[in-house]
């Protein structure tokens, strides 16, 4: 049996193999993903950002045991600071959500950003695709908590989750450009502190300024995740965005799925050019470029039509093989 199938077959090992050969990179990842994609499309992601401190590691957890009350099989993925020794997730999954890793309805797998910015891994979207075709029917996307930068979320996520804190300097940050954009729904987190009722009156103000193309009123939802408070209302709030949006989620998928291609493609340019130029080649035309000899604009130019060249002879040779069989 191979490895799609496995996946397909709900094998938590499978899953957990297919995920890592994404990470890496792996030369059979492609065909696995290629594999694996006509039978996505039926999860619901769901996007958890905000501030570092802000509990929403805690919070992720409480929304998968609610969600598992509601008999839904969950997928989590945690993404975390690289380690500068290893690689690897600074924090592990099993430790921050001890309670919810044996429970065999519930995948938590956390993942390293790996120098990306925006909050996510660059493998994140093909991680939910495996998820999803795994049978998962909600799938829920910690990012790390950068802060003001992390809007990549939304190229992912069909519901995006902003998650404030009362003292942490959150009303200045709610304000600034990207995170009242791409928030579906608030969530003041550890709303029994001090500051509570200002950040909520503040965020209820800015809200009422702002008026959404989609029509969907971006509600504040108040939770302790701590002791689960608020979490009922949080994943009611979510169901209640996934119905209002039920008639244009297509055309949310489609600017969604084109940013990904984009993605994909800017990757895939970007391995090829590290197949056909080395690291030494580029430090000499770097070098031409300081003594002035050279411009970086026709250089370029050069390298693209050469990769094109590349290509094409790469096609006829191919042509020229399938002839003579």
């Amino acid at each position: 049996m191979n490895l799609a199938q496995e996946v397909l077959d709900r094998n938590p090992r499978s899953i957990a193999k297919a995920i890592s050969a994404v990470e890496n990179g792996a030369v059979e990842a492609t065909e696995l993903l290629k594999a694996l994609f006509p039978h996505a499309g039926k999860a619901y992601n769901v996007g958890i950002t905000g501030a570092p401190g802000t509990g929403k590691s805690t919070l992720v957890d409480r929304l998968a045991q609610e969600y598992r009350d509601r008999g839904m099989r969950i997928g989590i993925i945690a993404v975390d600071p690289t380690s500068p020794f290893s690689g690897g997730a600074i924090l592990g999954d099993r430790i921050r959500m001890q309670a919810r890793s044996t429970d065999p309805g519930i995948f938590i797998r956390s993942m390293a950003t790996r120098g990306r910015l925006g909050g996510l891994s660059s493998a994140t979207d093909d991680v939910a695709l495996i998820l999803d075709a795994a049978g998962y029917d909600r799938i829920l996307i910690e990012t790390v908590g950068v802060g003001q930068d992390e809007v990549d979320i939304i190229r992912t996520a069909d519901a995006t989750v902003v998650v404030l804190v009362p003292g942490l300097g959150d009303e200045v940050q709610a304000i600034k450009a990207g995170v009242m954009e791409i928030a579906d729904i608030f969530v003041m987190n550890k709303s029994d502190r001090e500051g509570a009722a200002r950040l909520e009156q503040d965020l209820h103000s800015l809200l009422s300024s702002t008026q959404r193309a989609d029509g969907w009123q971006v509600p504040v939802v108040k939770t302790i995740a701590i002791d689960g408070t608020g979490t009922r209302e949080l994943v009611d709030g979510i169901e209640s965005f996934r119905t209002h949006l039920a008639e244009s989620e297509s055309e949310r998928r489609l600017e969604r799925e084109t940013h990904k291609l984009m993605a994909l493609l800017l990757r895939r340019l970007g391995e090829r050019m590290e197949e056909f130029l080395s690291a030494e080649s580029i430090r000499g035309l770097a070098m031409e470029i300081v003594e002035k000899r050279r411009d970086p604009y026709s250089i370029t130019d050069e390298i693209l039509s050469r990769v094109h060249f590349e290509d094409q002879n790469h096609e006829d040779a191919k042509a020229r093989r399938a002839r003579k069989s």
